[in-house]
């Protein structure tokens, strides 16, 4: 069966980003079905921020080497820890389940929002992705969708390239965590807040071509998979 992970991170109620990661899910489910479709709206359903019972299971698992997550119950002291492990395994079982995880996410402040800094600190648990024998990666293979909406420009020779700390950081944490950079995708929709802000106005043009470029984009990968 083939296993798709969408998550939604956006807090606006008339999502851009969300409306892009909908075309792709639902373009994935007319080709492969439901049965292999999972979904998580970050910001409606946010994921409980990190505590210092998950930080101490945490070290306390590194200090074992590769630890497979059915194995770090073993390690678990007191019930806060328990809680935290209870709330952190689904997580990881859901993205180790997955052939492909679908990540919409709007730029806030020129990287993520803190829904999905907040699910990337729980679901990054030590261990959890790396095979207990061999110690390679269990992501290998995995592959990665991550549709964005900008409200600004920040492409390849314009003026604020420089502040984009959203694709960067994506790009490395996956690849960290062992998606091969072949199986990473972008797409990026621009200049969103064309019809919005007065200023902007004149750039709404910009905004629908890019919208248009990254819808197709979308089309052109669910084929691919």
């Amino acid at each position: 069966m083939t296993n798709l992970l969408h998550l939604d991170s956006s807090h606006s109620g008339d999502s851009v980003s969300r409306r892009l990661s909908s075309l792709f899910a639902e373009t994935w489910r007319e080709r492969h079905g439901e049965a292999g479709y999972r979904y998580r709206n970050l910001a409606a359903d946010p994921v409980p921020l990190i505590s210092p019972a998950y930080c101490a299971l945490g070290r306390r698992v590194e200090r074992h080497g590769y630890v497979s997550p059915a194995k770090v119950p073993s390690l678990v002291e007191g019930a806060t820890e328990g809680r935290e492990w209870a709330l952190t395994l689904p997580l990881i079982e859901e993205l180790l389940a997955a052939d492909t995880v679908l990540v919409g996410g709007p730029m806030y402040n020129f990287s993520v929002s803190a829904s999905l800094k907040a699910w990337i600190d729980r679901v990054t648990f030590p261990g959890a992705y790396a095979d207990p024998d061999s110690g390679e990666s269990l992501l290998r293979g995995t592959r990665v969708v991550v549709v964005t909406a900008r409200g600004g420009a920040y492409g390849p020779g314009t003026p604020r390239e420089g502040f984009d700390f959203q694709e960067p950081y994506l790009r490395t944490y996956f690849t960290n965590l062992g998606v091969a950079e072949e199986d990473l995708a972008f797409v990026h929709a621009e200049m969103t807040l064309a019809s919005l802000v007065p200023d902007l106005a004149h750039l709404q043009p910009v905004a629908e071509r890019s919208l248009a470029a990254a819808r197709a984009a979308i089309t052109d990968l669910v084929a691919r998979s």
